[in-house]
């Protein structure tokens, strides 16, 4: 197998070897009227995402709740990725446009193009180009612009009225748990991991209170702040725990957190999205300077199906 490379840029990596993430920059919008330029219509999109991801997998869980299976299609790729990035090779393909590389969709779009190459990253048929890879703004486009495409009963996940809400609790679990993660598992210095390890499990605790008073994390309605903060929960007993270093507490350690957890897999669009074997095999794999060996785990035993006790408060879900 092709060696593995999946090191942060160096602009990533500050001096005090603390991870920041990349800026992502094509950040073009969706919008049900067209005044962006790219209107919101059936057919015309194509999500290039990994199973593995978990900025990815928020855009299957919002397509997925939302009913847009029929409106905007979607392409898997490899979850082990190497020097070359994200491949359709070994059974995934790309039937849109036949790439090998998720890369030949990026200098589809823009020749001098020299970031990284991310996915979820969001293709537009008529104009043969990326529209986005900004993952913020691509659930909240399929929230908010596709309306006229989703299902009759759908969730409304960004409600007008609690978008000051949704948008300030999102900012803290990006920065402490989403991107939390990350921070720890690739610092290069004690104290940058350290600060981030501090900052996870302060606010896992902090999100463990909130959760023991409400059923989701806006009250008793899941909003878009659920569908952010699930893939991330997913994955950190299986990976975060050990791969990265998060080893404070499991998420079965936290009644709360735990049990929330389990109340979303069990919906729509959570539990038929999550894939485990291709969240350990890519970061197990894929990380070769923080798992030399590539030896996957066989473990942890995780039960997602098992009760929980979340049907004490009440679902206000609209």
């Amino acid at each position: 197998m092709t060696e593995t490379i999946d090191k942060p840029h160096a602009s990533e990596r500050p001096n005090n070897g603390a991870f920041v993430r990349q800026e992502y920059s094509i950040r073009d919008r969706i919008t049900a009227d067209g005044s962006s330029g790219f209107p919101a219509e059936a057919g015309r999109y194509h999500l290039y995402v990994s199973l593995a991801c978990p900025w990815a997998n928020r855009t299957l869980i919002a397509r997925r709740l939302l009913g847009l299976e029929e409106t905007i299609s979607y392409s898997v790729v490899n979850p082990v990725r190497d020097e070359r990035g994200w491949a359709f090779d070994e059974g995934y393909e790309d039937p849109v446009n036949g790439f090998s590389h998720l890369s030949e969709a990026y200098l589809a779009t823009d020749p001098d193009y020299d970031g990284r190459w991310t996915v979820p990253a969001l293709w537009d048929r008529r104009s043969g180009r990326l529209v986005s890879n900004n993952f913020p703004d691509i659930t909240i486009d399929l929230e908010t612009e596709f309306k006229e495409f989703q299902r009759a009963d759908a969730p409304d996940l960004y409600p007008v009225e609690l978008r000051p809400e949704i948008d300030a609790v999102n900012e803290l679990i990006y920065r402490d748990v989403n991107n939390g993660v990350y921070r720890a598992g690739f610092a290069t210095t004690q104290e940058a991991y350290e600060e981030a390890f501090d900052d996870l499990f302060a606010r896992l605790d902090w999100l463990e209170d909130r959760l023991s008073r409400q059923r989701f994390l806006i009250g008793n309605r899941l909003t878009e702040a659920d569908v952010r903060l699930f893939p991330t929960l997913a994955r950190f007993d299986a990976v975060y725990y050990g791969h990265f270093k998060c080893n404070l507490r499991r998420l079965v350690d936290y009644p709360n957190l735990w049990a929330y957890t389990r109340d979303l897999y069990a919906r729509r669009g959570f539990g038929d999205t999550t894939n485990l074997d291709h969240i350990k095999r890519h970061y197990y794999i894929t990380h070769p300077q923080i798992n030399p060996t590539r030896i996957v785990p066989k473990g942890p035993e995780i039960d997602f199906t098992a009760p929980h006790d979340r049907d004490r408060f009440p679902d206000e879900t609209r």
